[in-house]
Parts: C-alpha cells; sequence; structure tokens
C-alpha cells in the first residue's frame, strides 16, 4: 500500500508542509464545526491595519495542531512515556481548542452571549463530537479541561507556553508583517521535556524563552491593542447596540443572517448552561453573516444605524485617545458636548442617548507573562527554576506587570 495515502498534507507558508494521519484527526478537520473556522478571521478585525492579515482560525488551528505534532515527538524521543491513545488525544485537543469562537474571532465574544466565553463553547462542541464519534474524544475533553492524570498533556493545550501562543505569535507576526513578534519556536519546541510531571524549558532554551515573552508583549502593544483595532471594535460593538436598542424599542430591524436574528431576539446566556439550540445557531455564524447584515443595515431607516454602518464599511473609523482614569472622565463630558454638536450640525439624531453610540470608553489590558499564577519552569541542574528568577535580565520582571491603559473613541470630526 502506497504510504503517501495514510496521509493528507497541508502546505502552510509559517510551518511549512504539515502531514496529518488519515484516522479521527483528518475526519475532525472535515467536519463542518472545524471547516467554519476557515470563515471566521484569526485577527477579527485586524485587517484594517494590516492588510495581509486576513487569515483564519482554520489555518491557526492546523498550525497549532502542527506544533503539538512536533512536541509530542521531541517528548517521546526524551523517554517521556506517551501512549499513542494520548497523542491523539492531545491532538484533538489542541486542534478543537479555539473551535467554539465566533464571528470576527474576539471582537464579539462577550456581545452575542451574555456571561460567556469561547471555551465554553469549544466544550460544548467536543462534547457533541465526541457523541457523535462514540466516545472517541473523551480522552481529548480530559485533557483539555485537565482532569487527565499527566497534567504536562493539558499543559501543552492551555498554559504560558502553549502550543495556541506559539502558532498564533508566530502566524499574527508573519501576516501582520510585525517581525518583532517573531518566536524561535523550534528551539522552544526542542528544549521542552517532562520534569516532575510538569512541561520545563531545558536551560539552553532560556533566551529563545525571553524572546517569547518580549515577542508577546510587542504584539500586544503594535498589533491586538493597536490603537485603531481598538477603535473598529468598538465601532462594531456599537452597531450591535444600536440594533439591539431598536429591537428592545420595538422597531423593526431587518437581519439577513437567520443565526445572528436569534441572538438579537433570544438574546441568551450561558449563566446555568449553553443550550443545543444555542449551539447550533452559534456554529451557523462567522464573519460573513456580520458582513452581509451591515451591508443591510446602511439603508436603514434608522438614521444612526445607517450613519455607523456606512462608517465601518467605509473604514471611517473612531479615534483613540489614550489617557489616564480621571482625565477620561472629564473628556468624556467635552467629547458627549462635542458629539452632540457635530450632530445637530449633521442634521442626525443629538439627544444624549443617540450621541452615546458615537464613542466609547473602555481599558486595554496585556501581560507578556503571569509567574505568578501560570509560572514557565527553567530546569537547572535537575532543579526547576521560575523563568524570571532563572534569568540573567531584570527587565523580565518588569514585563510580569499588566500594562493597563485606559482608553475613549470618538468621532475624528470634533476635533481633539
Amino acid at each position: 500500500m502506497d504510504k503517501s495515502s495514510q496521509y493528507k498534507i497541508f502546505s502552510d507558508p509559517v510551518h511549512g508542509f504539515i502531514t496529518i494521519p488519515k484516522g479521527i484527526i483528518l475526519k475532525l478537520i472535515d467536519h463542518a464545526y472545524v471547516q467554519r473556522l476557515r470563515r471566521i478571521r484569526q485577527l477579527g478585525l485586524g485587517y484594517l491595519v494590516f492588510p495581509a492579515a486576513e487569515h483564519s482560525r482554520f489555518s491557526h488551528a492546523i498550525g497549532a495542531l502542527e506544533l503539538g505534532q512536533r512536541v509530542l515527538k521531541n517528548l517521546r524521543e526524551k523517554d517521556t512515556t506517551i501512549s499513542d491513545a494520548e497523542v491523539t488525544g492531545t491532538l484533538i485537543a489542541i486542534l478543537l481548542h479555539d473551535v467554539g469562537h465566533g464571528p470576527l474571532s474576539h471582537t464579539l465574544e462577550h456581545t452575542l452571549i451574555d456571561d460567556f466565553s469561547h471555551e465554553m463553547m469549544s466544550l460544548k462542541i467536543m462534547k457533541t463530537l465526541n457523541r457523535e464519534f462514540d466516545g472517541e474524544l473523551q480522552t481529548a475533553i480530559d485533557i483539555f479541561t485537565d482532569q487527565y492524570p499527566k497534567k504536562f498533556l493539558h499543559q501543552l493545550i492551555s498554559s504560558q507556553l502553549d502550543m495556541d501562543r506559539l502558532d498564533y505569535l508566530k502566524r499574527d507576526s508573519f501576516f501582520t508583517g510585525v517581525s518583532e513578534g517573531s518566536v524561535g519556536i523550534n528551539r522552544i519546541l526542542k528544549t521542552m521535556r517532562v520534569f516532575n510531571g510538569n512541561v520545563v524549558i531545558e536551560k539552553k532554551g532560556i533566551y529563545a524563552i525571553e524572546n517569547y515573552i518580549l515577542s508577546r508583549r510587542l504584539m500586544y502593544m503594535q498589533v491586538y491593542l493597536h490603537k485603531t483595532v481598538l477603535s473598529a471594535d468598538a465601532l462594531l460593538r456599537n452597531i450591535f447596540r444600536r440594533v439591539q436598542f431598536l429591537i428592545g424599542n420595538g422597531e423593526k430591524v431587518e437581519i439577513p443572517s437567520k443565526p445572528l436574528n436569534y441572538f438579537f431576539t433570544k438574546k441568551p446566556s450561558s449563566k446555568k448552561r449553553i443550550s443545543d439550540t444555542t449551539m447550533e445557531q452559534y456554529l451557523a455564524l462567522d464573519d460573513h453573516d456580520v458582513y452581509l447584515s451591515i451591508k443591510s443595515w446602511q439603508d436603514s431607516s434608522d438614521e444612526i444605524l445607517s450613519d455607523l454602518t456606512s462608517r465601518f464599511l467605509n473604514r471611517s473609523l473612531f479615534r483613540t485617545l489614550f489617557t489616564d482614569r480621571k482625565q477620561r472622565h472629564l473628556l468624556r463630558e467635552e467629547i458627549h458636548k462635542k458629539t452632540q454638536q457635530y450632530l445637530k450640525q449633521k442634521g442626525l439624531p443629538y439627544d444624549d442617548h443617540s450621541t452615546r453610540f458615537y464613542y466609547d470608553a473602555d481599558e486595554s489590558y496585556s501581560e507578556a507573562y503571569k509567574y505568578e499564577s501560570e509560572s514557565i519552569w527553567i530546569l537547572d541542574e535537575n532543579k526547576a527554576i521560575e523563568f524570571s528568577k532563572a534569568a540573567d535580565t531584570k527587565h523580565i520582571i518588569a514585563l510580569t506587570k499588566p500594562v493597563v491603559k485606559p482608553y475613549l473613541v470618538h468621532l475624528k470630526e470634533i476635533g481633539l
């Protein structure tokens, strides 16, 4: 039998050729729930700043899977006992770790469902697939939920140094052209090993880890929390708030996407559990539902909704103004007054409630390395040392401190 027929090869610009053995993993890749990820942008609205950032959650899932294959092969070569069933379970968990993402990834994560995170939906989907595949995903679910005895397998999926982060940093750096985010993945993977049941890094990999933490910091500052990305996110969320307000007010809003209509009208919550109906409607959503609806709302009879959607589609975005909390409160009042004056001049509704759809206040948050709760450990002479204490550079401690930046977004036309 031709061995090549036992595998499927994906060509990836980041990791090269990715070889996937036929079987349960390939069946999952071909499943509609995973194929849906092709229609969800990895960086949400990041393409409005970085024109080539059009890559999908699907390519990220395949990339993380490849890194999982590499690290498991490496750990086995270092005499770590990992059964074939554990390898398969870990790879399935890595592949499906982001299957619960909604349209535009993180942008609308807390808008569609109350009290929600995409990890909750990922687990719900994995349990559904487990029933469909007659229990073949149980090991993956146990590893994903950290219920499996070998804790280091869960650490490969969710930790300060997991396959998810290693892939998205390298991938997002590549597609945005932000070279500061490039990470020495192969060296990190090659220096990983298991010590006392946990993933550690051999001492010779310490500088690759230092670069990894610095890259995370720079990518958050330059890409994920870029001021224009923040403003685009705020504008889109304000569009959704306006639609929700109009529906709540009893006004008719045409929503061409049936699944999106479900979330606007039913307003589901995940406080108790995610219902099967909510999951089904969620899995019918992707980026196209959002854009189809926005294009439709350009012609809305509601002047504010029409204006906001036109701004979004034509990239006439809000301006982001970073400030401190105290100053933000004072500026908010000034922005409100100036926005009202501008809307009045343009013949748009300018009452207090209408005006609030044209600005927003929030805080950006990033933490390059959470050493107190989720440490990275360096193996030095048969002893594991927390990374910030093992590194010979003091700036690592500075990178452990969260960076919180209050900001306001507002119309550029008001002149602030």
